[in-house]
Parts: structure tokens; C-alpha cells; sequence
């Protein structure tokens, strides 16, 4: 059941909820959570099918503030959902004009579940500072999405720089099985000495850097990035150089990879790419702190001052002593003296 309310209050959105829930027979009592989703037009839709599967597994309200034009006249459009129309949830859309284009504590705070946690997700724009937000701060959990970042190092850097406890990122969550898989096979192998670790995946994405970050910090070594042309997973091979061998994990395609280690037959294990509902509904299961990512994003400034020293490095010896790029051709007055 789907009802649109135009030019509307909260107290209104909320009367309606009592309302379906009186004719549908609908209790809250296994509502576990309040989800608060803030987004904008045109990234909206997505986002909320996400959540809406994820209630399945996760029973819940969600509160969604669309947020459309700052200019227009100031405004509260809502749509509420119940029933078949919103998963194991109760679903209220807000859509805010003008100053209501801004989502605060205030526009949200009567819809939220009495004694509950409260959970905020930033599917689209990253705020620089998550618990310093209108929601942030009444939030018990913060997700944000790097992978939608424009610029992945400013934003991994602002987050780790504003960085507290309840904070998470749905880029770090899409690692989860990248992480299970190679530390399964670091533990196995017999012990070695490590030389390097190798990422081939796209310049752009924060699962690359925050896995480098992580494997780095952890393993003790120095990481080297590779950036494809063309990298339509983000995430695509990770080697660990070791004396005695390399421990390799490559997806070529959408759901299998092929794992190779010294002495071993090549294996194929299942490293599907995870939905974004799937990613949703594993942050949902744990509102304590991700300590381990804390320490990755507190990692994340070093690691990039090694790319950006290593990077620095490598146009140095691309460079002849005397400053000239030996891949240029001579001209013709430097080819008659040679």
C-alpha cells in the first residue's frame, strides 16, 4: 500500500502510519532498527530498493529525505509505504524543498522508532564529517559509500581524518570476501618472508586503496598499485610476493576467481560481486564499532604519502640525469652528432 501526501507535516506522515498499521494489523514491536537514509533526486530509487531488501533480513523503519531544489518555495512532499509495497519495513519518503532540502534532526526526529537504534546512510554524497551531521549526530551507526566519490583520495582522507566510532563504509564492506579468501590462504601457506604486495584494479576506486591500506599495515610491507585501462570491476587481481612464492587472487569476471600458491593446484573459489542490498544488510548486523576499520582509514594518510613517494620515484627514473626523457626522439641536429 503506497500513500502520497503533497505540502504535508510529519505529524501528518505519522497519523497516516497509525493509520495502515490499524488496518493492516501491523505491530512495530519487530522493528529492530530506524534506517535514515539521505540522498538526493535522481539517486534515490536505487538506494531505497536496497534497503527495502535488506528489511527482510533486518526488520525495520525507513526514513528516506530526497532532497530537490534549495530555490524552489519551501515544502514537504511525503509517500508512505506499508505492507507488500515495503518489505519487512515500514517506508516514509521525504521529499524536501527549499530550506526542507536540508535534512535534519528536526524533520526526522517524530518519525523515528521510540528506543531504537538509529542507523544513517549516505548512499550517494559522502559528508566529509559523518558524526558532525544533522543525522550523524543522532546516529548510532554512520555508512557512507566512498565508491561514489568524485575524488577517492580527498574523501578517504576527510573521513579518516574525522573518523569515530559508529562510522562505516559500504566500499570497505564490498572487501569483506576479498579479505576472508587471502587471509585464509596467508594463514595456510608455510611462513615466508614478504617482499611486495602487487593491486591491479582502477585509479578510482577506494576498494583498491583501502585494501592496500589494510594488507599493508597489516603484513608489514610495501605496496605497489597497478591501474589498468580498463578495470570494469574496480578490484581486479592481488598478489603477495612472498621469497618463496606468490599468492595470487584474480576475478576476471562477476562471480569466480582463481587463487594460485606455491605448490598448490590453481583453485577456483566463488568471489562474487556483492550487491549493494547485500553490503546493506551486513552493516546492518553489527552496530558496535568497526575497530578494524579504524585502523585502516587511520592507515589510509601513510599509505597514500607511499604511492605519492613511489610515484615520485618512478618519474625520476623515467627522467635521464640531465632532465631530458630518454623516450623522446632526438632531433635532427642531435641525430647528425650522434
Amino acid at each position: 500500500m503506497i500513500v502520497t501526501l503533497e505540502n504535508t507535516t510529519t505529524a501528518d506522515i505519522d497519523k497516516t502510519l497509525q493509520r495502515l498499521r490499524d488496518e493492516s494489523g501491523v505491530v512495530t514491536l519487530g522493528r529492530v532498527l530506524t534506517l535514515v537514509i539521505v540522498t538526493e533526486a535522481g539517486h534515490s530509487e536505487k538506494a531505497l530498493d536496497a534497503a527495502v531488501q535488506a528489511s527482510h533480513e533486518h526488520p525495520c523503519r525507513i526514513i528516506m529525505h530526497v532532497a530537490h531544489s534549495s530555490h524552489d518555495s519551501t515544502r514537504l512532499d511525503a509517500q508512505v509505504r506499508a505492507g507488500g509495497d515495503a518489505g519487512a519495513s515500514e517506508v516514509v519518503v521525504l521529499h524536501g524543498y527549499g530550506e526542507l532540502a536540508v535534512p535534519s534532526e528536526a524533520l526526522v526526529s517524530a518519525l523515528l522508532l521510540p528506543d531504537a537504534p538509529i542507523v544513517a546512510w549516505w548512499p550517494h554524497r559522502v559528508p566529509a564529517n559523518p558524526a558532525e551531521s544533522s543525522i550523524g549526530r543522532i546516529a548510532h551507526r554512520r555508512i557512507t559509500d566512498s565508491t561514489t566519490a568524485g575524488d577517492v583520495v580527498t574523501c578517504l582522507s576527510d573521513l579518516a581524518e574525522n573518523y569515530r566510532p559508529g562510522d562505516t563504509d559500504i566500499s570497505w564492506t564490498r572487501l569483506t570476501m576479498w579479505r576472508v579468501q587471502l587471509s585464509a590462504a596467508y594463514e595456510q601457506a608455510p611462513a615466508s618472508p614478504m617482499r611486495e604486495i602487487v593491486i591491479t584494479g582502477a585509479d578510482d576506486s577506494s576498494r583498491v586503496r583501502l585494501l592496500g591500506a589494510w594488507l599493508g599495515s597489516r603484513l608489514e610491507c610495501p605496496v605497489r598499485l597497478i591501474h589498468p585501462e580498463r578495470s570494469t570491476h574496480g578490484l581486479d587481481t592481488v598478489r603477495l610476493v612472498r621469497e618463496d612464492g606468490e599468492i595470487v587472487l584474480d576475478r576476471p569476471g562477476d562471480t569466480l576467481a582463481t587463487l594460485s600458491q606455491p605448490g598448490q593446484q590453481d583453485q577456483k573459489v566463488a568471489l562474487p560481486h556483492r550487491s549493494l542490498s547485500a553490503c546493506l544488510a551486513e552493516e546492518l548486523r553489527r552496530l558496535d564499532p568497526d575497530e578494524v576499520y579504524g585502523d585502516v582509514l587511520r592507515s589510509v594518510g601513510a599509505f597514500e604519502r607511499d604511492q605519492a613517494t613511489a610515484r615520485a620515484a618512478a618519474g625520476e627514473q623515467d627522467t635521464d640525469p640531465d632532465g631530458a626523457d630518454p623516450a623522446r626522439p632526438a632531433d635532427d641536429e642531435e641525430q647528425e652528432q650522434a
